[in-house]
């Protein structure tokens, strides 16, 4: 009988590419329509302002999606998509309703300010073409499954100089670094008590209510932490008008998302070790919210939420292939090769930005020159 043949069997690159172009046909086509959108918006600002917006809204929330929403879709694939989003979608609406009314127009819990009323991050009177299309590449990244950090895709572009990009990686980072050794030493250490007592798949009820109340007050956090990616487009201060259309815009995007289950980026949590556990998943997501609100309050320097949560289950992972009792080294592998690939992606990620930000900003792309003279 013959072997039944399958697209990703072919070892000629082009028509692998041939068969990419084929699926993701109506995807590449509302990506051409958008850059061509985009250009013809830059002559006009605020035309150009809410296009960026737009684009932003979803590209953002279903790219971030993986880490604030991504393991409490993972484990409520038995409930109905429509009251998951109903719940996130409420919460996301009382947390910058609170932040428009508390900080007089600003949604972002002053992420975009200074203490003094200065910027960073000026809401531009003339958009550039690079500022209105970063969100189109975080959406193309997104569909190939990159974990890259939306805020640096994003505000690097609406960064004023280069000390707005640096401090931001170096918190970015700094999280990395105590999410990844945090999570590590929970679960190492914690790994045999873990494993006796979720062994079974059957769980307590009460769980699923404990999930609930913690990544709800996850997802709060990091609206707190990255609503600011997709206001930076709007006025640091916004009208009613304004507010409203930016809280319905991503309202309504949330419930899309939860309708496509998180789409092809919730493979990044999918393939993670029982992560649809909902105490696991529960776990996962105390921690992320515990260091979230730490890193929230110490500073209102914008954070990559991105990779606080990279670092989150690159711990977990490390863990739980030193801890397993198996032999051979092959899952060991497995798991340094899935927390490098995902550490590789968000890498990439900030190059892009980079490179955005210095075609969008003369000013960034002479310190970054100087930079390099300075060097050699």
């Amino acid at each position: 009988m013959a072997k039944k043949f399958k697209r990703y069997d072919r070892d000629r690159p082009y028509l692998n590419i041939l068969d990419f172009l084929s699926e993701e046909k109506t995807f590449l086509i509302i990506i051409v329509v958008g850059i061509i959108v985009a250009a013809t918006s830059t002559t006009n600002a605020n035309f150009a302002m809410w296009v960026g917006f737009f684009f932003a809204a979803y590209a953002a929330v279903a790219n971030d999606s993986i880490q604030s929403l991504g393991t409490f879709i993972e484990s409520n694939k038995a409930n109905k998509w429509w009251i998951l989003w109903l719940f996130i979608g409420g919460i996301f609406l009382v947390t910058v309703t609170f932040s428009f009314i508390y900080f007089d127009g600003d949604v972002t819990y002053q992420r975009l300010t200074n203490p003094d009323g200065t910027s960073d991050y000026p809401h531009p009177e003339k958009f550039t073409f690079f500022q209105v299309i970063a969100p189109l590449v975080l959406l193309i990244l997104t569909r190939l499954k990159m974990p890259v950090s939306t805020t640096f895709l994003l505000l690097s572009v609406f960064s004023a100089d280069t000390s707005g990009i640096t401090s931001v990686i170096f918190k970015s980072w700094s999280g990395y670094i105590l999410a990844f050794i945090i999570s590590f030493l929970v679960w190492y250490l914690s790994y045999n008590t873990i494993r006796k007592y979720f062994k079974s798949r059957k769980h307590s009820q009460y769980w699923m209510a404990v999930q609930w109340i913690v990544s709800g007050t996850l997802w709060a956090t990091w609206v707190m932490q990255d609503g600011a990616n997709i206001a930076v487009f709007l006025p640091r201060s916004q009208t009613v008008g304004q507010f409203s259309i930016f809280a319905l815009t991503i309202f309504f995007g949330l419930g899309l998302l939860f309708y496509l289950r998180g789409d092809k980026i919730q493979g990044v949590v999918s393939e993670k070790t029982r992560v649809s556990d909902i105490r696991a998943a529960t776990l996962i997501d105390l921690s992320y919210v515990i260091l979230l609100v730490y890193k929230l309050f110490i500073s209102t320097v914008p954070m990559s939420t991105t990779w606080v949560f990279l670092g989150i289950i690159g711990g977990r992972e490390i863990a739980i292939s030193l801890s397993r009792k198996k032999k051979g080294n092959k899952h060991k592998k497995k798991a340094a090769l899935m927390i490098g690939k995902d550490f590789g992606y968000a890498m990439i990620g900030l190059f892009v930005s980079i490179i955005l930000a210095a075609s969008g900003n003369s000013a960034i792309r002479d310190e970054i020159y100087s930079s390099i003279q300075n060097l050699f």
